[in-house]
Protein backbone atom coordinates (compact mmCIF):
# COMPACT_ATOMS: atom_id res chain seq x y z
CA UNK A 1 0.00 0.00 0.00
CA UNK A 2 1.99 3.08 -1.24
CA UNK A 3 -0.88 5.43 0.34
CA UNK A 4 -1.33 6.24 4.00
CA UNK A 5 -3.58 3.91 6.08
CA UNK A 6 -5.98 6.29 6.98
CA UNK A 7 -6.48 7.27 3.26
CA UNK A 8 -6.92 3.80 2.35
CA UNK A 9 -9.48 2.91 5.15
CA UNK A 10 -11.82 6.08 4.16
CA UNK A 11 -12.22 4.25 0.65
CA UNK A 12 -15.17 2.83 -0.32
CA UNK A 13 -14.07 -0.45 -0.11
CA UNK A 14 -15.35 -3.66 -2.20
CA UNK A 15 -14.72 -6.89 -0.99
CA UNK A 16 -12.36 -7.73 -3.94
CA UNK A 17 -10.10 -5.11 -2.63
CA UNK A 18 -9.14 -7.59 -0.14
CA UNK A 19 -7.43 -9.43 -2.87
CA UNK A 20 -5.10 -6.57 -3.90
CA UNK A 21 -4.76 -5.28 -0.04
CA UNK A 22 -3.99 -8.37 1.40
CA UNK A 23 -2.01 -10.38 -1.58
CA UNK A 24 -0.91 -7.43 -3.76
CA UNK A 25 -3.11 -8.63 -6.76
CA UNK A 26 -3.43 -6.76 -9.85
CA UNK A 27 -6.67 -5.56 -11.47
CA UNK A 28 -5.80 -8.99 -14.00
CA UNK A 29 -6.02 -11.06 -11.21
CA UNK A 30 -8.88 -9.72 -10.08
CA UNK A 31 -10.49 -10.11 -13.04
CA UNK A 32 -9.09 -13.58 -14.20
CA UNK A 33 -9.98 -14.98 -10.32
CA UNK A 34 -13.76 -13.31 -11.24
CA UNK A 35 -13.63 -15.20 -14.40
CA UNK A 36 -12.89 -18.26 -13.17
CA UNK A 37 -15.55 -17.91 -10.28
CA UNK A 38 -18.12 -17.62 -12.82
CA UNK A 39 -17.31 -20.59 -14.91
CA UNK A 40 -19.39 -23.54 -14.66
CA UNK A 41 -16.08 -25.90 -15.19
CA UNK A 42 -12.63 -25.56 -14.66
CA UNK A 43 -10.88 -23.61 -17.31
CA UNK A 44 -7.40 -23.76 -19.35
CA UNK A 45 -5.03 -21.08 -19.39
CA UNK A 46 -6.09 -20.65 -23.26
CA UNK A 47 -9.97 -19.89 -22.13
CA UNK A 48 -9.02 -17.63 -19.31
CA UNK A 49 -7.02 -15.60 -21.78
CA UNK A 50 -9.56 -15.46 -24.27
CA UNK A 51 -12.16 -14.48 -21.86
CA UNK A 52 -9.82 -11.94 -20.70
CA UNK A 53 -9.05 -10.65 -23.97
CA UNK A 54 -5.32 -11.03 -23.31
CA UNK A 55 -2.51 -12.69 -24.64
CA UNK A 56 -1.95 -16.43 -23.41
CA UNK A 57 1.56 -15.30 -21.50
CA UNK A 58 -0.12 -12.71 -19.68
CA UNK A 59 -2.99 -14.39 -18.59
CA UNK A 60 -0.79 -17.19 -17.13
CA UNK A 61 1.24 -14.78 -15.26
CA UNK A 62 -2.21 -13.99 -13.67
CA UNK A 63 -3.00 -17.51 -13.04
CA UNK A 64 0.57 -18.09 -11.20
CA UNK A 65 0.01 -15.25 -8.72
CA UNK A 66 -3.58 -16.38 -7.86
CA UNK A 67 -2.09 -20.10 -7.77
CA UNK A 68 0.86 -18.95 -4.98
CA UNK A 69 -1.77 -16.85 -3.66
CA UNK A 70 -4.15 -19.81 -2.77
CA UNK A 71 -7.02 -18.41 -4.80
CA UNK A 72 -7.21 -21.21 -7.08
CA UNK A 73 -6.63 -24.29 -7.66
CA UNK A 74 -4.97 -26.55 -10.40
CA UNK A 75 -6.02 -29.71 -11.56
CA UNK A 76 -4.44 -32.15 -14.20
CA UNK A 77 -6.50 -33.72 -16.77
CA UNK A 78 -5.09 -36.72 -18.75
CA UNK A 79 -5.69 -37.67 -21.63
CA UNK A 80 -6.71 -41.43 -22.16
CA UNK A 81 -4.19 -41.71 -25.08
CA UNK A 82 -1.52 -40.21 -23.15
CA UNK A 83 0.01 -36.50 -21.68
CA UNK A 84 -1.97 -34.23 -19.74
CA UNK A 85 -3.25 -30.55 -19.56
CA UNK A 86 -4.14 -28.78 -16.30
CA UNK A 87 -7.38 -26.72 -15.37
CA UNK A 88 -8.07 -24.37 -13.00
CA UNK A 89 -10.83 -23.52 -10.82
CA UNK A 90 -11.42 -20.81 -7.79
CA UNK A 91 -10.64 -22.47 -3.87
CA UNK A 92 -13.44 -22.46 -1.58
CA UNK A 93 -14.05 -18.95 -0.78
CA UNK A 94 -14.41 -20.04 3.19
CA UNK A 95 -10.61 -21.07 2.85
CA UNK A 96 -9.95 -18.13 0.99
CA UNK A 97 -11.57 -15.99 4.23
CA UNK A 98 -10.09 -18.01 6.27
CA UNK A 99 -6.71 -17.99 5.22
CA UNK A 100 -7.10 -13.88 5.11
CA UNK A 101 -8.36 -13.47 7.91
CA UNK A 102 -5.19 -15.55 9.32
CA UNK A 103 -3.18 -12.98 7.58
CA UNK A 104 -5.28 -9.90 9.15
CA UNK A 105 -4.57 -11.14 12.48
CA UNK A 106 -1.08 -12.12 12.32
CA UNK A 107 -0.58 -8.13 10.50
CA UNK A 108 -2.38 -6.77 13.56
CA UNK A 109 -0.39 -8.42 16.51
CA UNK A 110 2.67 -7.33 14.53
CA UNK A 111 1.27 -3.73 14.34
CA UNK A 112 0.62 -3.93 18.09
CA UNK A 113 3.77 -5.28 18.98
CA UNK A 114 5.39 -2.45 17.22
CA UNK A 115 3.20 0.21 18.28
CA UNK A 116 4.30 -0.97 21.83
CA UNK A 117 8.20 -1.05 20.49
CA UNK A 118 7.23 3.01 19.47
CA UNK A 119 5.40 3.96 22.82
CA UNK A 120 8.77 2.21 24.68
CA UNK A 121 11.01 4.06 22.32
CA UNK A 122 9.83 7.82 22.45
CA UNK A 123 8.27 7.67 26.33
CA UNK A 124 11.22 8.56 27.79
CA UNK A 125 13.28 11.27 25.02
CA UNK A 126 9.65 13.54 24.08
CA UNK A 127 9.78 16.28 26.47
CA UNK A 128 6.58 16.97 27.81
CA UNK A 129 4.29 20.26 27.55
CA UNK A 130 3.22 21.58 30.10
Amino acid sequence: MSQPMTEYLSQDMHCEGLLECIHGLKELDKEVFRTLSDADDPMTVDEIAEEVERERSTAYRSVQRLLSSGFIQKEQVNYDQGGYYHVYHPTDPDQIADDMQRVLNDWYAKMGQLISEFREQYRDSTPVEQ
